[in-house]
């Protein structure tokens, strides 16, 4: 399927409809734009007053949300002036993280976030999660919710919770604090549930034994036959194999130099490739006197090792955000792509049910998204929540202090300052790299 045709048909089938819909003012209650953006939204916002039941105990999460967002927001500060002075002293190239594509986290336009079904669910769980925070402790603070609704461009991508900005501006500071700070807490959670739960599904999975390539060695046989990585071995000399092991017992038989035939299975075609083997290079088995094609072979059960030495550790979450990267840039290397991509390597697992890696893929992703907007959103700059609770607690302390005309300044210096690293911190490779 070409997936640009659909999606270019698909643009073109939402630009009509919603053309027509703001063109003659329909459902004006219901729906409203913002550019191409079409909000689909409800006054009828009940279901959250059904948590002012709890709100004990979510004047307590909120507490310790707001708590756990200035920590997040003081390390994620000092990161960025790390790595703004790092780019400084060894400006990178401008390629790979730093590509203007990269830089906006765009499904099918970032190279290292695909556009899937598990991305989008993934992204829209992770708006709903986080906006339903903040409409949450809106209620259990006495702000009244005016509206809720879902953003479309061709898909559902997010969503939103409009509060009665009269009632914001009435409510305590505290009051505030905590509503900023609820939709942060809940990605982080959220985030945290999900790991658990990939933990637990990547448990259910067991290495098999079929051969399949992962890569091919430069100027050696396979490589020169013109075999592909990703593919499964099924035959040598016309004699069927279904494991590393049994071609090792056929080529232990054979001397450089001799040619065989190798039987290959390759998006969902046979091929076979004739080859002369070549000697053994000296790094990877001294003294073998057998004949090498010159491929490695995937191995499941290195992917194992990898995922219970990183993911099950304190640098697990970092870890799983790099993933991504990665498996774009190093092509793979830590072989754990297939947590996050649509890869030939499922062939190599038994797994417990049909669709098992779709399901993993779309925990991955809730999981990927949530963190990485939770921990963003921390950061202490204007319009991010992470700014708002800045703002509030600067104005704050220099009320106490009698000298609140200053808080603005303050406020804005920092936010400043912030938006002017990040995009430094990007433009510096472009500039000097």
């Amino acid at each position: 399927m070409d997936w640009l045709v659909v999606a270019i048909f698909s643009i073109a089938v939402y630009a009509l409809i919603a053309g027509y819909i703001k063109y003659n003012n329909l459902w004006k209650e219901h729906i409203t734009f913002y550019g191409p953006i079409l909000a689909l939204k409800t006054d009828r916002v009940g279901f959250f007053d059904k948590f002012r039941s709890y709100s004990g105990f979510l004047r307590i999460y909120g507490t310790f949300g707001a708590i756990l967002v200035v920590v997040i927001s003081v390390i994620m500060s000092l990161i960025l002036i790390l790595g703004f002075y790092q780019t400084i002293q060894s400006p990178p190239a401008p390629e790979g993280i730093y590509e203007i594509q990269n830089i906006l986290a765009i499904p099918g336009v970032n190279e290292f976030i695909p556009l899937t079904i598990a991305v989008l669910i993934g992204l829209f769980l992770t708006m709903v999660v986080h906006e339903f925070g903040h409409a949450i402790l809106c209620r259990v603070e006495d702000i009244r919710v005016k509206s809720t609704g879902i953003l479309f461009v061709v898909v559902p991508f997010g969503a939103f919770v409009e509060p009665d900005e009269e009632d914001v501006e009435k409510a305590s500071r505290r009051s505030k604090i905590r509503m900023y700070g609820a939709g942060i807490v809940n990605n982080l959670v959220v985030a945290g549930i999900c790991l658990v739960i990939l933990i637990l599904l990547l448990g259910m999975a067991t290495p098999n034994s079929v051969p399949m390539i992962y890569g091919v060695y430069k100027d050696y046989p396979a490589e020169i036959s013109g075999v592909p990585p990703d593919s499964v071995i099924t035959a040598i000399n016309g004699v069927s194999v279904e494991s590393v092991n049994e071609i090792g017992s056929i080529l232990k038989k054979t001397a450089p130099g001799e040619k065989i035939m190798m039987e290959v299975a390759y998006q969902g075609e046979t091929f076979t490739y004739p080859m002369a083997l070549a000697e053994w290079p000296e790094d990877l088995n001294p003294g073998a006197s057998s004949g090498f094609m010159g491929i490695s072979y995937y191995t499941p059960s290195a992917t194992k090792e990898v995922f219970e030495q990183y993911v099950i550790s304190p640098v697990g979450p970092l870890f799983l955000l790099y993933l991504p990267i990665n498996y774009v840039l190093e092509g793979d290397s830590l072989q754990m792509g297939i947590l996050a991509f649509d890869t030939s390597y499922a062939a190599v697992w038994d797994v417990p049910f049909k669709g098992y890696w779709g399901v993993v893929q779309i925990v991955f992703w809730t999981f990927w998204f949530n963190l990485a907007v939770g921990t963003f959103n921390a950061l202490p700059f204007i319009p991010l929540d992470g700014g708002y609770i800045m703002q509030e607690g600067v104005t704050g302390i220099f009320e106490r202090r009698g000298r609140g005309d200053l808080a603005h300044y303050i406020v804005t210096a920092i936010s400043t300052a912030m938006i002017v690293l990040i995009v430094l911190l990007f433009a510096v490779p472009h500039i000097l790299g």
